[in-house]
């Protein structure tokens, strides 16, 4: 049986939010990082939003001349942000939709109503060198309108599968599964992300063609419990049963 070949990014959001709820310098997301890097994760996510939540302007330009991996910052389309990805060239970026009222990204970005705001910021970031990601449902006309804006790859929120119990959840994990195969079958790299954690990361790994998991929340949870590297090297863990998914035939 072949290893997996699944990649972790570890999305360090929230090691920003415990040091802006009290307007400390710390923790410092750049030491975090380093911590996620030496326990094997392959890559760093950040969500630079545009109220500023958590991860600020200083941060990302720090983490772009300290870390090893790669760097991916999940943005939204707003001009002051594509602005500063154009002069921070992260290794990827990640278009994603946002509202200021919530909690946490709560849906796909609708990449098919919004063909024409996203064509120009998707070519932009594209000619920087950036791989240019798109965070969607898994709704297949979503998958084709991210394959026409010429995007990579693109990643699927799997927070509806991860909230979801029973026949429904049963039901949206065969969505994330059928999207995963024509994703695949358009060129795309398949990547997802969003409330996954170590009581449903077995399910997630029934989607097939995966390249990249983008997981934060549940890891710097399980860090204030177990400590970061113990916390990433769990997760990796769990990733290492992977095995390409479910058959075509299943």
């Amino acid at each position: 049986m072949k290893a997996s070949n699944l990649q972790l990014g570890v999305n360090i959001d929230h090691v920003a939010t415990i040091r802006e709820a009290r307007g400390t310098d710390y923790p410092d997301p750049v030491e975090a990082a380093g911590i996620v890097e030496r326990a094997g994760a392959h890559g760093i996510t950040v969500h630079l939003r545009e109220d500023r939540r958590h991860i600020q302007d200083k941060d990302v330009f720090a983490l772009r001349e300290s870390i090893g991996t790669r760097l991916n910052l999940e943005m939204a389309t707003a001009p002051e942000i594509v602005d500063i990805a154009l002069r921070l060239r992260p290794d990827e970026v990640c278009l994603v939709p946002e509202r200021r009222e919530e909690l946490t990204t709560e849906g796909g970005l609708d990449a098919a109503g919004m063909s024409q705001d996203l064509a120009g910021p998707v070519q932009v970031l594209k000619h920087a060198g950036a791989v240019v990601s798109l965070f969607i449902d898994p709704d297949p006309w979503q998958v084709t309108a991210t394959a026409e804006l010429g995007a990579t790859c693109l990643e699927f929120h799997t927070g509806t599968f991860c909230d979801a119990t029973g026949a429904a959840a049963d039901l949206e994990l065969d969505r994330l599964i059928a999207a995963a195969r024509q994703a695949h079958q358009l060129g795309l790299q398949v990547n997802a992300g969003h409330g996954i954690h170590m009581r449903n990361i077995g399910a997630i790994l029934e989607m097939p063609h995966l390249d990249t998991l983008n997981i934060g929340h549940s890891i710097v949870a399980r860090a204030v419990m177990v400590g970061m590297h113990t916390a990433v090297s769990e997760m990796l863990g769990e990733m290492a049963a992977y095995r390409g998914g479910r058959a075509e035939s299943a």
